[in-house]
């Protein structure tokens, strides 16, 4: 029995406040996520996205200088990969890898469309389709 029941969050440290409302406008307007709590202010505020299954805290008290990837990625399930991408590019991100189809393999084949771009506090995020 696994005492672990699924990802609940990932946590992304945003440099200041301006940057970390970026960050949520981006996910809330562009990719429809929704806006579960915010605390704080200044440097001190942090926030909860809703993904549909799972959560994205932010806080706003990175330090400067921080690198691209603080979190190594987020992956975000989707059935619509492409369309994740051609959002991404609309607002200026840098896509590091375009939608591919990749096989996994593990002891049963895991098929998958995957594309990976840079978000607006340098996160790595990764668009995930289950085939």
């Amino acid at each position: 029995m696994s005492l672990i029941k699924g990802l609940h969050h990932a946590a992304l440290r945003c440099c200041g406040k301006a940057e970390m409302d970026s960050v949520i406008e981006f996910y809330c307007r562009v990719l429809g996520m929704k806006r579960l709590r915010t605390w704080g202010e200044g440097n001190q505020a942090g926030s909860m996205l809703d993904t549909g299954n799972g959560v994205i805290e932010l806080f706003a008290d990175a330090e400067p200088g921080r690198r691209p990837g603080q979190v190594d990625h987020i992956a975000l399930a989707t059935d619509k990969v492409d369309e994740c991408v051609a959002a991404c590019v609309k607002e200026g991100l840098a896509v590091t890898m375009m939608p591919t189809d990749i096989v996994v393999p593990s002891e049963i084949p895991y098929a998958l469309r995957i594309a990976f771009v840079q978000g607006k506090a340098g996160e790595i995020i990764e668009f995930f389709h289950e085939r």
